[in-house]
């Protein structure tokens, strides 16, 4: 490949002339003449036509099954008002007649008074058929009056353990339920037959092609995903790097960890990588489900109902310690997921904790704390420290409706300054890896990458959100950094930088080739560059159709 710019993202040659793939790898890299010197002239040639090479990227935490079932369901992403939602559901019913559910995925609190849809929203376009709609951050369900009833949730009482369900002044479900009060309505939902979880996952695949995309980890599989990744995989049409995140039960204890090492050694002689496994630590800060050290703050603006407190601990500080001891004894890498500062804070100490028992020693698994929205100043330090990878989601380091009015109000001015601290963490010398946690936000690494190194909401996806400042402009990172962790540090933490996640001599063919070269466009106009091709291993796996 030449005639375009080639960013390799190797640290001791950074920029290209030339690139050379043979059998599946990177066979030289560099000047023109050096490149033809090492080759010869038997490589077929490959012109740029002026467009840019980059590694591929890898995401270091999504839901892969879930957002191509999105795409295959009542898909609400991107609906910005509430008659757009109903216009969405009211589609979705005329394609699909009959009594069964009615269920899909992606609406924005934001869309909604409080952030709380009520139930006669959906009665009024459902009738009697059963709905159940999972927001986009997958911690908040709306339902309509057939499913709570359904559940046996349409009258007064009390909410689960680790969970919400949002009432009316007379104590009755007013439609949305959170967390663990999701569930009660979750498990009346027919499953999906194993052929739909394959094609959704193939679907999902697609798409992550699409952008140029070549590797994930996976941050929540349960038995269906497995099924469905070992189908593709039999098949050979399991063309990313993956690696799988064996979900961790809450509910239940250190019983669940040699069942855990079981389904790995399963999935192994499937050929797959399942040497993660997740543990969610806590909610989100929108439903005040988000950890915090110290309580929410308590503004006169309207929220979500229900007692605010300090959120919601999943899994307590002895047991989530007694866990990461045996998970890592076992050779399992913990991904964590934690939002607010107190599940940070319990995430690193259990890590401190194994290490200081001996249990935390067995290795180089690679920890990783997913989200990272709030960090203690105190625990900056501690990712490098400990090894701990910080796993960052940039898209929701900006000002927008969610943030500015349902999160600052509710911590206040001194905790809102401590939100998403790229900066700090990389210059502690954190390792810093990156993901999407689509379907939750936005699966495209150029959004993803232009919000980390701007700290501003893209232009290509403002809408009529035109105005919103730069957030903590202090915290974005360089845009050779952003490309790293999406890159790079993502290929690290799924123990694959040895093979990919740059395009040094050896590493395997995993390129992307842009239109445009990101390193001369404004930040903020990264995302209008577009994936002209996806490769992998040598092999094309997405082509625009201009090459």
């Amino acid at each position: 490949m030449t005639g375009g710019p080639i960013w390799t993202g190797w640290p001791d040659q950074p920029w290209a002339e030339a690139l050379a793939v043979r059998d599946g790898r990177v066979a030289a890299v560099g000047p023109l003449a050096k490149v033809r010197a090492e080759v010869g002239a038997s490589l077929q040639p490959f012109d740029l036509r002026g467009r840019t090479v980059v590694p591929g990227f890898h995401d270091a935490h999504c839901h892969p099954l879930s957002g191509g079932a999105q795409q295959r369901s009542c898909d609400l992403e991107g609906a910005q008002s509430v008659a757009a939602c109903q216009g969405r559901v009211r589609v979705f019913m005329q394609a699909h007649p009959g009594p069964g559910w009615v269920v899909g995925k992606g609406w924005s609190m934001e869309t909604f008074p409080g952030g709380i849809p009520g139930r006669e929203l959906l009665d009024s376009v459902t009738g009697p058929r059963p709905a159940f709609l999972v927001n986009r951050d997958g911690h908040s369900a709306w339902v309509n009056s057939a499913a709570l009833a359904l559940a046996g949730i349409d009258r007064p009482g009390s909410d689960p353990p680790h969970g919400r369900i949002e009432r009316a002044a007379d104590g009755t479900a007013q439609g949305t339920l959170h967390e663990a009060a999701m569930e009660l309505v979750e498990a009346l939902v027919p499953r999906p037959s194993d052929d739909e979880l394959a094609a959704a996952l193939g679907q999902a695949q697609a798409h992550l092609h699409s952008l140029g995309i070549v590797g994930w980890q996976d941050a929540m599989v349960d038995a269906a995903a497995e099924r469905a990744y070992l189908r593709l995989a039999a098949a050979g049409e399991l063309t990313a790097r993956v690696r799988l995140a064996l979900w961790w039960e809450r509910d239940r204890g250190l019983e669940q960890i040699e069942e855990l090492v079981r389904r790995r050694s399963g999935l192994a002689a499937g050929g797959l990588d399942a040497s993660s496994v997740k543990i969610m630590l806590d909610g989100v800060m929108e439903t005040f489900t988000a950890s915090l050290l110290l309580p929410y703050n308590d503004p006169a603006e309207p929220g979500p109902g229900g007692a605010r407190g300090s959120g919601h601990l999943f899994l307590e500080p002895d047991l989530a310690a007694a866990a990461v001891a045996e998970l890592d004894r076992q050779g399992f890498q913990l991904h964590f997921h934690a939002i607010g500062d107190r599940a940070v804070r319990v995430g690193l100490d259990a890590v401190q904790a194994a290490r200081a028992t001996g249990g935390g020693t067995g290795g180089d698994r690679r920890h990783h704390i997913a989200h990272i929205q709030l960090i203690h100043p105190d625990d900056l330090g501690r990712f490098h420290e400990l090894g701990v990878v910080a796993n960052m989601q940039p898209f929701w380091a900006c000002h927008e409706p969610q943030m500015d009015e349902l999160t600052v109000p509710f911590l206040g001015p001194e905790r809102t300054l401590q939100q998403y601290p790229f900066r700090s963490l990389l210059d502690r010398g954190a390792v810093l890896a990156a993901g999407s946690d689509w379907p939750v936000s936005t699966a495209n690494p150029l959004e993803e990458i232009a919000v980390a190194a701007s700290r501003a909401m893209p232009l290509s996806t403002r809408g009529g959100h035109t105005t919103y400042p730069a957030f903590l402009p202090g915290q974005a990172i360089p845009l050779a950094s952003a490309l790293t962790a999406f890159t790079a540090g993502s290929a690290f933490v799924n123990h694959l930088e040895s093979q990919s996640g740059n395009l040094a001599p050896g590493k395997r063919a995993d390129l992307v080739v842009l239109d445009q070269d990101p390193f001369r466009l404004e930040v903020e106009r990264l995302p209008e560059a577009r994936v002209e091709l996806t490769m992998v291993g040598g092999a094309f796996v997405y082509d625009r159709g201009s090459a």
